[in-house]
């Protein structure tokens, strides 16, 4: 595909055209075995600047930011800093260059205070701290970028916004000119998501550079200046951003043809209750995890269940499928009592389960793909491999899984390729038999193409008269997908709408505990 390249709109804050780039990246070439990860990958950042790198799992982006920081060493090319060439043998390299990468999964101590984490690897720390006055240096660094934050809170006690804070805080603390941001927006509800892109303004106001690395096609539109896309290890495109760009175009850039990921409902009235929850409870070790839940869903539509992280959305679906007792109430399928009954009693009723531990739950890791596969079918004493063996190589190029064949072994698998086998086997396995198909952050690690080809199949089988309950931290897959969204938050039912007349503020809001009203 011809490369596309734009001109980037620059606002007051961005340096002039003759200004070195703050950090640049030439020729990078690095391999891992059989594998090319990057292929003479050229990217550049200048002062003031948001830069996002935009592309499929696979695609060479994490790499390549991983060496921008210091954690891996490219094989061939180099890296400039101010346009003066550097080596950067270490993240501690990185930092001295004035680079840090806030990763998607954070690296703090839940037990100290946030002050204690920002600190926590400096190297210019007196034997004795004094703890009022550490406190305020955090603090000041934190109100001078927009990053308001309690130095003396326990990290524990915060939110995911608040911990994510904390993280850009401690690289601005260590003299981070160049913030490199990993999936930023993954764990955040729409008002953390506005506060971080005011806070990346901020910082880009003060002279910082952002590197962007996301695969959400309308944030990245919003927050960058400048797109740089790769696929298959090389640069397929360079965009502006900010409105100018385009997720159409950003999408055939990544996967190499046109995507449609448009909004999707059922196309026909819904009919009879499949799954029915009562008044269901559950404690564990003496906390309440979920409070007098009551809801149902109709055979051909597609109920989503939005919330933040940890407030009940693993507990609700384990409990659906037989995994876990309730304290009290009741699920039922099809009429049919499911509570205290088990898992495989749930699946003969007509259950199909998309568990969110894809690994730990929902493969075998020591097991082949195709052994994997045959895992929810019907069982016999003696498996007949042969005969499944091509559909299970259908099913490989249907979902695109990167494996070496049926009998490449799941723990070799990376995270989205597992989700696609674990997809492919609840979504295409006795189609027919299944009712109740519960399916949990569904699209998670995977990219544009495989999100588009996962949405088709849940609306197909919610067209073919499957009841789906999709639970998701992704707001935007709950809101384009469902007929009904529900809002959990610590472990209750806060908000119910139809998908179709839904607000992202209203829906956003309920998930961060912001109203407690029952029905839009």
């Amino acid at each position: 595909m011809t490369n596309t390249s734009h001109e980037v709109a620059k606002g007051p804050h961005h340096a002039s055209d003759a200004a070195p780039s703050a950090l640049s990246a030439h020729s990078i070439v690095k391999r891992f075995p059989g594998v090319l990860a990057n292929d003479s990958v050229d990217f550049d950042v200048l002062p003031g600047e948001v830069h996002t790198l935009l592309g499929e799992n696979g695609a060479g982006k994490s790499t390549l930011a991983a060496m921008l920081c210091g954690l891996y060493q490219p094989d061939s090319g180099h890296i400039s800093r101010n346009g003066e060439r550097i080596t950067l043998s270490s993240p501690r390299a990185g930092l001295h260059h004035g680079i840090a990468m806030v990763h998607q999964h954070f690296r703090l101590v839940e037990r100290f205070t946030v002050a204690e984490n920002v600190i926590l690897g400096s190297r210019d720390l007196s034997y004795k701290l004094n703890r009022s006055e550490l406190e305020d240096k955090v603090a000041a660094v934190a109100e001078s970028y927009g990053l308001p934050i309690e130095p003396g809170a326990t990290v524990g006690d915060l939110s995911v916004g608040q911990r994510q804070r904390v993280e850009i805080v401690k690289a601005l603390y260590q003299g981070a000119e160049i913030l490199l941001l990993d999936e930023p927006t993954a764990v955040l509800v729409p008002a953390e998501v506005e506060k971080l892109f005011e806070n990346v303004h901020a910082m880009t106001q003060a002279g910082k550079s952002i590197v962007f690395i996301s695969h959400k096609l309308g944030e990245v539109v919003e927050i960058s200046d400048r797109v740089t896309v790769l696929r298959n290890g090389r640069v397929t495109g360079h965009v502006s951003g900010r409105g100018a760009a385009d997720t159409k175009e950003l999408a055939r850039l990544m996967v190499g043809r046109d995507i449609e990921l448009t909004t999707q409902r059922a196309s026909h009235a819904t009919g009879h209750e499949v799954l029915q929850i009562r008044d269901l409870s559950l404690s564990l070790n003496g906390v309440s995890v979920l409070s007098d839940i009551s809801f149902n869903v109709h055979a051909g539509e597609m109920v989503g269940i939005a919330g933040v992280a940890g407030n009940g959305q693993r507990e609700l679906a384990d409990t659906i499928a037989g995994l876990m007792s309730p304290s009290s109430g009741s699920v039922a399928i099809s009429g049919s009592m499911t509570t205290d009954r088990g898992p495989i009693h749930a699946r003969e009723l007509g259950l199909a389960y998309v568990p969110e531990d894809r690994l730990g739950m929902g493969l075998v890791p020591s097991m082949s793909i195709l052994d994997n596969l045959l895992l929810t079918r019907d069982r016999h004493i003696v498996v007949d491999r042969t005969s499944v063996r091509p559909e299970a190589t259908r099913l490989i190029e249907q979902f695109e899984i990167k494996a070496n064949g049926p009998d490449h072994v799941a723990r070799k698998l990376s995270g989205g390729n597992a989700q696609k086998v674990l997809l492919a086997r609840e979504l295409s396995g006795g189609r027919s038999a299944t009712k109740l198909l519960v399916v949990c952050s569904p699209t998670r690690g995977l990219d544009v193409g495989a999100i588009e080809t996962v949405r088709a199949l849940l609306d197909d089988a919610r067209s073919a008269g499957q009841a789906i309950l999709l639970i998701s931290e992704d707001l935007d897959e709950v809101m384009s997908l469902s007929d009904r969204i529900l809002v959990l938050y610590r472990g209750s039912i806060v908000h119910e709408t139809p998908g179709a007349t839904a607000q992202l503020s209203t829906v956003g809001a309920a998930m961060a505990g912001l109203t407690t009203e029952g029905n839009s």
